[in-house]
């Protein structure tokens, strides 16, 4: 079984490869960075269950039962996905962990010290991809013990087309360069759940159950446009646990929508 999957509608088409969405065309226009284009390796990943760098911390998050050992945004990246089910509009993907489980970070040694991470909690992660005729819809759904802390974001890559593309978001107009002046922190915008990219073609990222955005990039092909349910430069490092959400007794959702 092919590990791509391309789902169509009218003029739209979707590619996602293990998990990771890295085409959406509509007309032949293409919305996501490619992969091997300069700015970054990837089209999408996940951030979970923190948001934000640890090194400051020595890789510790506090939690309710002691401390996790994580690195940045969390080992949810380092683990794959499972395709569990396919139509010609929708494909779910999931991932597994079972608390205490050492998970080998990829960053090291390079770009850190520590070799393996653990997070205290058992969890299953869903990502859904559906295609409608309004434009592609992204649904996160996280089960896992009651009272479960967590954070999530989504952190997908848009191609840019033009020189000069324009972020509207919660009434105001963001430049690229104003992005690029922020650099790896990663521009905050609090209290919105939908943003506009007007490049050659405009595109709306509207999201339900996260709350925020930030904004990332390196260079002026790409753009990320971050929904996130809590912004982690807000606080130090050691005081990362301050933006915990918990799991309640049924899953959490989450909601992307690209909408052309």
């Amino acid at each position: 079984m092919s590990e791509k999957v391309t789902l169509r509608l009218g003029q739209q088409s979707v590619v996602i490869d293990k998990g990771e969405l890295i085409s959406y065309q509509v007309g032949g226009h293409e919305f996501i960075h490619q992969k091997g284009s300069p700015g970054w390796r990837n089209a999408d990943t996940e951030m979970f269950p923190i948001i934000g760098p640890t090194n400051e911390a020595n890789f510790a998050v506090q939690v309710p039962r002691g401390n996790a050992i994580l690195d940045q945004h969390g080992h949810l990246r380092e683990m794959e996905y499972t395709r569990v089910s396919q139509s010609e509009t929708t494909v779910s993907y999931k991932k597994e962990y079972t608390a205490g489980t050492p998970v080998k970070n990829s960053k090291f040694p390079e770009k850190s010290r520590r070799q393996w991470l653990m997070w205290p909690y058992s969890f299953e992660f869903v990502k859904t991809f559906f295609l409608g005729k309004q434009g592609l819809e992204i649904t996160f759904t996280i089960g896992g013990e009651k009272d479960m802390p967590f954070m999530l974001g989504y952190h997908p890559a848009f191609k840019v087309h033009t020189d000069q593309p324009i972020i509207s978001a919660a009434e105001k107009y963001i430049s690229l360069d104003e992005v690029l002046e922020v650099g790896s922190r990663a521009l905050q915008i609090d209290d919105c759940e939908k943003i506009i990219l007007e490049d050659e073609r405009q595109l709306t990222i509207q999201t339900e159950g996260f709350g925020h955005f930030m904004l990332w990039t390196e260079v002026r092909n790409m753009v990320c446009i971050e929904p996130i349910t809590f912004y982690p430069y807000a606080v130090p490092q050691q005081k990362l646990h301050q933006g915990f959400d918990y799991v309640q007794s049924e899953p959490r959702k989450f909601k992307v929508k690209l909408l052309p």
